[in-house]
Parts: structure tokens; C-alpha cells; sequence
């Protein structure tokens, strides 16, 4: 049996939204999805994006991020979460994580802000890992307090909740969310904007194709450009094919937490091996991702021998080659986040796993626990 880390799933009405834009049936798939979006995060408005970097590249557009400014983020974290940062030749500026969630430690981000009070310390990143949401009415607080910007990086949290509220409509000036997560070979790519402020979204909206207006009575080609934008479209075929998933999230996140349930139960206790402490109905477990106490790595490898695709979320910041030089930063610059990274592993999830191949991995994480001392 081969068990892939994820599998993507389509059918008949993914076919059939897509047959309409082949069609050319007149419908603005993009405008659709923008819409439908919106409304199940329950945020005022959406703006699509051809995937999640670019999306946040449009965030920090809209956020006017300027050269010399600092942007605070996780060190755990997805390398275009900093390289958006340092397009504008902006500085990241990486904080360690909490031991349990993964996520940014919130003690230690509250030092750093502080302790460094300036105009030019202009937003937080703050990502969302495997779907832990992060403690985020804290973190709202310290927006008010340090006149900081709070951008959530929800690459892992469509369809996440924080009391009660969709990820993207609990209060953060910007929310970013990619349709694509973690080269998971997705059929489609795609990514979301979604924010509360008619301002930045007047702005996004102005950058997001080339700082093109138009006017409205005027004809179809004439057109001025009032700023640097450049293209974040999202294309009609992806929009069309998204809309249709975008209506199963809930059902694919149920089956997912039951997925999570099992996995929780059968691997407690097991020599080695750490479940994840995740909050099962805010959670929606798109990533699944235990910790293994010792040769992490060779445990991934006899998973793979047997057929079993995991991964790795994430090569913490520090530790690459770039970032690295460019700021001076040791191994064990950030303690917590190498330990992190030495031993997690991301187990195959996704709603059409059958009980069968969930009781494969399960038995043979068991089997290859019992190898290992």
C-alpha cells in the first residue's frame, strides 16, 4: 500500500465550473469566488490572488511597506513569509517559537516590541502552524499598544476557528490564505486577501493589476497608471475549480478531525512519539504533525520504505543559507525552534483517507516504533 502525504480530490462540480469557463459562459468565476469567500469567512471583503506569496506580497503593498522598515514573523515558519519582506528591502526580524503550538512565543514577541519602539517597526506576521491558532486576542493588544500592524498568515487555516470566529474575520488588519498549501501538488493554485479596512483594500485592489484605472464611461482600452502595482490575477479556470472545493471545506475539515481523533488515540502512549496538542474543534488538521524523540529522520525514512510520504513543517529561518549570512544568525540563535525542527514530522491527511490506509500508518509507526531505542 502507498499512502501519499496528500491527495487532492475533484469531482463533478469542480468538472462542471470549469467546463463553464471553457465554454465561455459568462460568468466572473473570480469575482464569484471573491464573493463566496468573503462570505464564509465572514469578512467584508476578499480579493484573489494568483497564490499565497503573492497575496502576501500584496499585503505588504498595501500595508506601504517602505526600505529600512521592520516586519516581525516566526522563525518557524514558510520562507516566503520573510522573502515578501525583503522584496521592499524591508527586514524580518524572527522570533522564537512556543514548544507546543510551534507557533510565534508570544512572551518573547511582546519583549521584542517593547523593547523596540520605532516608526520603523511597521507589522507582525503572525502564522498560523498547522492550524494552532495563535492566542490572538494577546496579540491585538500589543497592535494597540505598539502601533503595529497584525498580518495572519492563514496558509494552513482555511476554515480554522479562534472563539467561535473564521480565521480572516477575528480581527487582523490583513489575513493572507493559499489555496496550495505546501506544494502539496494541488490540480490548482490561488490565494486570498481578505481585510476589514476600506482603505489597504482600495489600495490592494489599486496594485493588484499594475496601478491600471479606467474610467467608467470611458472606452475599453484607455487607461492610466497612477502607481507601481503588478500582476496578482488569479485566473478564471483556478477561481472556477476553487469555488467548487471551497464548498466542501467544512465536510473535508469534519472528516479530517476525525482523522485526527484516531491518529490521537492509537499513537498515545507509543514509545517515542508525541501527539500533537491541538485544539480539536478550532483546528481544521490540513497538517497532522507529531514529534519523534529520537532519529527523526530515520524513522521518516523506514515510513517512506513502507510506502509512506510525511513532511517537514518547517526548516526553521535561521538555519537557511540566506538568511543566515545576510544577518548573522547562529544555530542556536533560537533554541526551541532547532529542537522543534530535530524531531517534527507531518503524517498523510487528507479527507478521502480511507480507515484502511489510516490503520496502515498507524500500525506501522507502531512497528517501526518498536525498532527504535
Amino acid at each position: 500500500m502507498k499512502i501519499p502525504f496528500y491527495k487532492f480530490e475533484s469531482g463533478r462540480e469542480e468538472h462542471s465550473n470549469v467546463s463553464d469557463v471553457l465554454d465561455n459562459e459568462d460568468i466572473d468565476q473570480v469575482a464569484e469566488l471573491e464573493a463566496e469567500f468573503a462570505s464564509y469567512i465572514g469578512a467584508k471583503e476578499a480579493l484573489a490572488a494568483s497564490h499565497g506569496t503573492s497575496a502576501l506580497h500584496l499585503a505588504m503593498l498595501a500595508l506601504d511597506l517602505k526600505r529600512g522598515d521592520k516586519v516581525v514573523c516566526c522563525v518557524n515558519a514558510h520562507p516566503n513569509v520573510p522573502e515578501v519582506v525583503r522584496h521592499f528591502d524591508a527586514e524580518p526580524v524572527f522570533i522564537d517559537i512556543d514548544p507546543n503550538s510551534y507557533n510565534i512565543n508570544l512572551n518573547l514577541l511582546e519583549n521584542y516590541l517593547e523593547a523596540n519602539q520605532s516608526k520603523k517597526l511597521k507589522a507582525v506576521i503572525i502564522t498560523h502552524i498547522a492550524g494552532n491558532t495563535v492566542d490572538l486576542e494577546r496579540v491585538y493588544s500589543m497592535a494597540k499598544i505598539y502601533d503595529v500592524k497584525i498580518v495572519e498568515n492563514a496558509c494552513d487555516a482555511l476554515g480554522a476557528t479562534y472563539k467561535g470566529k473564521k480565521i480572516g474575520s477575528t480581527g487582523a488588519d490583513i489575513t493572507c490564505f493559499d489555496f496550495s498549501p505546501h506544494l502539496k501538488k494541488n490540480i490548482c493554485t490561488g490565494g486570498m486577501l481578505v481585510t476589514d479596512d476600506d482603505e489597504m483594500m482600495q489600495r490592494a485592489r489599486l496594485l493588484h493589476n499594475h496601478g491600471i484605472v479606467k474610467e467608467e464611461d470611458a472606452l475599453e482600452y484607455i487607461y492610466e497608471v497612477v502607481d507601481i502595482g503588478n500582476d496578482y490575477s488569479l485566473s478564471q479556470l483556478n477561481a472556477a475549480y476553487i469555488r467548487a472545493q471551497l464548498k466542501k471545506q467544512d465536510k473535508n475539515i469534519k472528516r479530517q478531525r476525525e482523522i485526527a481523533h484516531t491518529y490521537n488515540k492509537a499513537l498515545d502512549g507509543v514509545a517515542h512519539i508525541t501527539t500533537p496538542q491541538a485544539d480539536s474543534e478550532e483546528n481544521p488538521f490540513f497538517l497532522y504533525v507529531i514529534r519523534i524523540d529520537k532519529n527523526r529522520d530515520s524513522f521518516a525514512v523506514d515510513l517512506r520504505n513502507a510506502g509512506i510520504q510525511t513532511g517537514l513543517y518547517y526548516v526553521p529561518l535561521h538555519l537557511l543559507s540566506y538568511y543566515k549570512s545576510k544577518y548573522s544568525l547562529r544555530v542556536n540563535d533560537f533554541p526551541v525552534a532547532l529542537r522543534a525542527y530535530q524531531q517534527v514530522l507531518a503524517l498523510p491527511m487528507y479527507a478521502s483517507m480511507d480507515d484502511k490506509e489510516i490503520k496502515f500508518v498507524i500500525d506501522t509507526i507502531k512497528k517501526i516504533a518498536k525498532t527504535k531505542v
